[in-house]
């Protein structure tokens, strides 16, 4: 899909907040990062502050997004390519990604094919939303199944796409050194009219948007609008409370 990083970095804090967290767990001194999904390049920026001999490489499929990491200077190389057709030039030190992997199915074997691209001693290290099961996702699929867009969305909605956190282990422990695999759960304060809409449009409800034309398309954003300001009400200080769960892990190859 077309991404819109205006939209996306509504939330700069608690969205990069994850990132931030992933990478104070990453030891070592790779040679060749690569940061995959990297989108507007935070992350990306942050690795090549952190390693300064590395050789930091930035892939997106967005033009848009890297439009935008470009338009800040860098000794970040940025590609655009698809994750799922991604091959690295040599095997990598540090394969990193933030919030990017959920969009990709076959996850079984997604993770063997990306542990497969690291040097020896060489680290994958991922995050993940988890939050699929909370009304902000799941007052998507109701809103598309209860009103006269049905026919148009119901085919573009996605079944959970990140498992439980133990049926990685098998993917990733084979070959591994050592495995770690952890959940966090923020609670979000988000700011602003209806926040937690504004959010996922941002996300996972931008396809289904996408799909629509006006009027349709503002119809079914305040449909499911209404059903999130009653999920997620504002509190006396105007502030909106958003738990968000996501996934990590950081897995080392054998040397």
């Amino acid at each position: 899909m077309a991404w819109n990083p205006e939209q996306y970095l509504k939330f700069t804090q608690p969205r990069f907040r994850p990132a931030l967290d992933l990478i104070a767990r990453i030891e070592g001194d790779p040679e060749l990062i690569y940061d995959l999904g990297c989108g507007t390049g935070s992350a990306a920026r942050i690795l090549a502050s952190r390693w300064e001999r590395a050789k930091v490489v930035g892939v997106d499929d967005s033009a848009q997004m890297l439009a935008q990491a470009k338009a800040e200077p860098s000794r970040v190389v940025w590609e655009q390519a698809s994750i799922a057709d991604w091959r690295p030039e040599r095997p990598a030190g540090l394969i990193f990604s933030n919030a990017a992997l959920h969009w990709l199915p076959e996850h079984s074997a997604l993770f063997p094919r990306l542990m497969g691209f690291l040097a020896p001693s060489g680290i994958l290290a991922v995050q993940m939303p988890r939050n699929f099961g909370a009304p902000s996702h799941t007052l998507i699929a109701e809103t598309v199944r209860g009103g006269p867009w049905r026919a148009k969305l119901e085919p573009l909605l996605r079944p959970t796409p990140v498992g439980e956190p133990a049926s990685y282990y098998p993917l990733l422990s084979t070959g591994a050194a050592s495995v770690d695999i952890w959940e966090t759960e923020y609670l979000q304060v988000l700011e602003g009219a209806n926040p937690v809409k504004e959010w996922t449009k941002g996300t996972w409800l931008k396809p289904l948007l996408d799909a629509l034309e006006e009027p349709e398309r503002s119809a079914f954003e305040d449909a499911y609008g209404l059903r999130i300001k009653a999920a997620y009400p504002a509190l006396a200080d105007g502030k909106t409370l958003f738990p968000f769960k996501r996934l990590f892990m950081a897995v080392r190859k054998r040397p």
